[in-house]
């Protein structure tokens, strides 16, 4: 693989982090996605999740449909680390297939505003719904761990009081809040050593890391405006939390 095929495919898997989506069929399934209602669960915090990211070429732009396990099932390891993404592109007729994932939820609640219905797929016998599909080269020159980028999602993302809730602080005292971890680089890390996550991580000047207690809920708007969203050096996300706060 050249060097330009590994930035792309780098960019596809920044891009697929998201949406609101936490049991399976055959792993021979040839069929395309369905029509579903997506089921909800009362707290997803903690709740483990994994994507499979479908690369289109068919505009000349290559194109990521991103497909979550959430809330279906926990992305059982057994069938998840058994996945080929080149036979999963050749069943979806994609260009690549790209796996994201384990990764665990930071937020309590989410509500998915304007759709009622996902399309379903099964992957290798993990069933996953449609949540995002995102431009790729709108993505390539901020694939760069902390470099922070647009993505419209339409949803609510609720953080509980009581809850711990972890930040970072950008130079300009912009502050972005952890929406879900990443194990793909660091499989020993869990809910639980989060707090000296800052040990691990590579943050450039003027950057600071943090956590705190929520007294009253708290809640993330990103419906009207696009959210602003990045990725620390081990591949956890965040968004950026607006000092005015949509209504």
């Amino acid at each position: 693989m050249n060097r330009s095929s590994r930035t792309l495919l780098g960019s596809i898997v920044l891009a697929g982090f998201l949406l609101v989506s936490a049991c399976s069929t055959s792993s021979t399934s040839t069929t395309g996605p369905t029509q579903s209602v997506a089921p909800q669960q009362d707290d997803m915090r903690d709740t483990r999740y994994c994507e499979v990211l479908l690369v289109s070429l068919a505009t000349g732009q290559p194109v990521a449909t991103v497909y979550n396990t959430y809330p279906l099932n926990l992305c059982p390891a057994d069938k998840w680390t058994a996945l080929d993404p080149k036979a999963i592109a050749a069943q979806y007729g994609a260009a690549v297939a790209m796996l994201n994932g384990p990764r665990h939820w930071m937020i309590n609640h989410v509500e998915k505003v304007g759709e009622s219905s996902f399309q379903k797929a099964d992957f290798g016998g993990i069933e996953m719904y449609k949540q995002a599909t995102v431009s790729i080269g709108s993505l390539l020159d901020q694939s760069k761990p902390y470099s922070v980028y647009p993505v419209s999602r339409s949803v609510i993302f609720t953080w509980l009081a009581g809850t711990e809730i972890f930040e970072l602080t950008g130079p300009d005292g912009a502050r972005y809040i952890m929406q879900s971890f990443s194990q793909q680089k660091d499989p020993s890390l869990t809910l639980e050593t989060l707090p000296t996550l800052s040990s691990k991580l590579t943050l450039p000047a003027g950057w600071t890391f943090s956590s705190r207690t929520l007294t009253d809920d708290f809640q993330l708007v990103t419906v009207k405006n696009p959210a602003q969203v990045m990725q620390d050096d081990l591949g956890n996300s965040y968004s950026m939390i607006p000092t005015t706060p949509e209504n």
